[in-house]
């Protein structure tokens, strides 16, 4: 089995990107990663984003390229890649949720050194970026609106 790879990033929305136009955005990601063997989750607070997409190494680079190639958004920076360990977000393609600037932006600037994962967590351990992401999926985890199911 070949190992997963992962990669995060954020970016800015392009001015005036609507909600209706980031889930469009969403659903053809989500059929060309299907395709591609690759996972992932999109979070947006309307203007900014971030996003996560793990899969074989091929599906990743594929997907960063047309990610990197859309016009939708600018300002790019990778936040993290990684090999190995577990694959966080099997449930979707690809799949936006919308998330307070705040949380966005702590996000952002968390530590996104290890994607692969902690082998233990203490409570008094400050949470990395994957962490803060999986919090912040995990309420929409089974839930998905009509127009996304």
């Amino acid at each position: 089995m070949m190992p997963l790879h992962a990669l995060v990033y954020c970016s800015q929305a392009v001015p005036g990107l609507t909600l209706d136009q980031i889930d469009d955005l969403a659903k053809d990601a989500a059929a060309h990663n299907h395709i591609a063997g690759v996972t992932g989750v999109l979070l947006t607070d309307g203007r900014k984003f971030l996003q996560y997409i793990e899969g074989p190494e091929e599906g990743v680079a594929l997907a960063y390229s047309r990610i990197t190639n859309a016009t939708s958004h600018m300002g790019i920076v990778e936040l993290g890649r990684s090999q190995g360990g577990p694959r966080r977000f099997p449930y979707w393609s690809m799949r936006w949720l919308p998330v307070e600037p705040e949380d966005l932006r702590i996000a952002e600037v968390s530590d996104w050194r290890d994607l692969a994962g902690r082998e233990e967590v203490t409570m008094f351990q400050v949470p990395t970026g994957i962490e803060r992401v999986t919090e912040l999926v995990n309420p929409y985890v089974g839930w998905a609106p009509r127009a996304q199911r």
